[in-house]
């Protein structure tokens, strides 16, 4: 039991780290000062094969540490609480919805709740912290915080299929996925 704990903290670790890599390394710019954060794809596979702890740890720790690495601890607060609500409703969608046999119907059900837990996320919880941390007014975050909610939707929902494909590979690596 104890090696089963050692593991999953070994691989939400390199979760982590992939998150990190792929928000540094590949940015594809979508609006004028956001982009496409491609760690949201290593969110995405944890929230779907491991669950909300996974996910949130993943999400969460992966934006800490990016932010440090950018720019310290600037916008971190509120993209931490958001990364950590979308872990959650993602993570136990995707554990809810692991018995349902039509992928087709099991993606569409986890989109749906891709744009709900970003939506709450993003648009409430992160703007939320952001208006108590900075004391920023309504209106000059919500075309911000709509653009990172349409780059985020975009790239989770893109992940879902990602999910898919790459299912023989983690399951051959771990096979007590399957159940």
């Amino acid at each position: 039991m104890e090696k089963a704990k050692i593991k999953k903290i070994c691989i939400s670790g390199m979760g982590i780290a992939l998150f990190v890599v792929l928000s540094l390394c590949l940015q594809v710019p979508v609006f004028e000062n956001y982009y496409l954060c491609l760690g949201y794809v290593a969110m995405a596979i944890f929230c779907y094969y491991f669950g909300p702890i996974s996910g949130m740890t993943v999400g969460g720790m992966g934006v800490v540490l990016y932010c440090l690495i950018i720019s310290g601890l600037r916008g971190m607060p509120g993209w931490f609480v958001g990364n950590l609500i979308i872990g959650l409703i993602v993570g136990l969608t995707c554990k809810a919805t692991k018995r349902i046999n039509n992928q087709g119907v099991r993606q569409a059900i986890i989109i749906a709740s891709v744009v709900l837990s970003t939506g709450v996320g993003i648009l409430g919880a992160k703007y939320l912290v952001e208006t108590i941390l900075y004391a920023q007014p309504f209106v000059l975050r919500v075309a911000q915080n709509v653009f990172a909610f349409v780059a985020d939707v975009v790239v989770l929902s893109i992940s879902i299929p990602i999910c898919l494909a790459i299912q023989p590979i983690v399951y051959k690596s771990f096979p007590e996925l399957k159940t």
